[in-house]
């Protein structure tokens, strides 16, 4: 009868009082393990239910259908298309992708940089589902339903905007042999509405209930004024926020909206070409890059703020205050590298989760390796059903 007690008021004060659920508390009770193994169990269950509650990883960006089949020679010179190149859809496209989704074998997937990267992290996760969230604009048609259906599948929380004006954004991969031609159709990516959306008490809600945050840079060209909010956010509540530099052109172009955040950001990714060629600071040396980016003022002090850099094959790099640090990758057979699109996201995939664990930077980083190890050798951002990490 007294261990009965015990259990339930343990178990009591980790359903409903997260400051109760540490180490130490735990720690506490393992010499019990002799005696009361099932207690231990139901302790650690606790313990990690509060790690992956539900909603606790909240991504935004440019949601896109992938559509995935194999094409012949004709099909590309129909739509003027290189066997092996990555381009963004022209009005002669347009009817490409009701084309290619009529043939046979075609596969779907949930994509687009933020949500492929939430996805992954879901994954790496497992259970409980839905510990991702995920908002973007879609159309009202075929290619957002089905794109409803496979974020389902990948156990992401997905909460659409759905709007009338443009159709579901696409990115159409066509096959032909090891080949691929990928067609990127942004349309209703790029209509997100903050007012109307973001802004919403039932989906704000949502916001309030993550502890990590993460929004790749592509989506400053749709809705800065949304990346900020939930930056803000944040940044008042002591919670991680962490965005991506994405691309070249995000910098160069989009530099005042990127600046605008940076003071919020508690972790910066990038890669090799994106700190290389950012054009606010002028050095092609990636640590002084990622010093000097660390450096950047900051609102919350109590957060240092993180910068990791990918470099392909070579070592990541990353930094927390004055101290740079080198990762090396894992190691993979050139043979067995299929597409490297999806590395980066699947990189961030599997960082995040493990930051949504508090897990110290070498796991987080090390997960991202995994996961970016996985998906290159598969086409496209795709992954096995379980992941074999730890």
């Amino acid at each position: 009868m007294q261990i009965y007690q015990f259990s339930v008021l343990y178990c009591n004060r980790g359903t409903f009082t997260n400051q109760s659920i540490n180490v130490p508390t735990i720690c506490r009770f393992k010499h019990l393990r002799l005696y009361l193994p099932w207690l231990l169990r139901t302790s650690e269950e606790y313990f990690s239910l509060y790690f992956h509650s539900e909603n606790a990883l909240f991504g935004m960006g440019n949601p896109l259908l992938d559509i995935s089949a194999v094409v012949d020679k004709d099909f590309l010179d129909k739509y003027g298309l290189k066997p092996n190149d990555q381009i963004l859809a022209e009005d002669k496209h347009k009817a490409m992708f009701d084309e290619i989704a009529k043939k046979s074998k075609v596969e779907y997937h949930a994509g687009g940089s933020t949500q492929n990267s939430v996805k992954i992290a879901q994954w790496m996760i497992q259970k409980p589902h839905k510990v991702a969230t995920f908002f973007g604009c879609i159309g009202s048609d075929r290619f957002g339903e089905i794109l409803k259906q496979k974020a389902e599948e990948a156990h992401v929380d997905a909460h659409y905007y759905q709007q009338t004006d443009e159709p579901t954004g696409t990115c159409a991969a066509c096959i032909t042999g090891d080949n691929r031609s990928l067609v990127a159709n942004l349309a209703a990516a790029n209509c997100y509405d903050k007012e109307k959306h973001l802004d919403l008490e039932s989906n704000w809600d949502l916001v309030e209930k993550a502890r990590v945050y993460y929004i790749a840079g592509f989506f400053l060209t749709v809705s800065p004024e949304s990346i900020l909010k939930v930056a803000k956010h944040a940044s008042e509540n002591n919670k991680i926020f962490g965005l991506n530099l994405s691309a070249p052109f995000i910098s160069q172009f989009f530099k005042d909206d990127m600046m605008e955040v940076m003071p919020y950001v508690d972790i910066l990714f990038g890669n090799e070409t994106v700190s290389g060629t950012a054009r606010f600071v002028q050095t092609g040396d990636i640590a002084a890059i990622a010093r000097w980016a660390q450096a950047l003022p900051k609102v919350n002090q109590r957060r240092p703020r993180t910068v990791v850099f990918t470099q392909g094959r070579d070592d990541t790099v990353a930094t927390v205050g004055e101290k740079v640090t080198m990762f090396p990758v894992l190691d993979i057979d050139q043979n067995d590298i299929v597409d490297t699109n999806g590395a980066g996201d699947a990189f961030v995939g599997g960082f995040l989760s493990e930051l949504v664990q508090e897990r110290p930077l070498e796991e987080c980083i090390r997960a991202g390796h995994y996961a970016a190890n996985v998906i290159i050798r598969r086409a496209g951002c795709t992954f096995p059903e379980k992941p074999n990490f730890r």
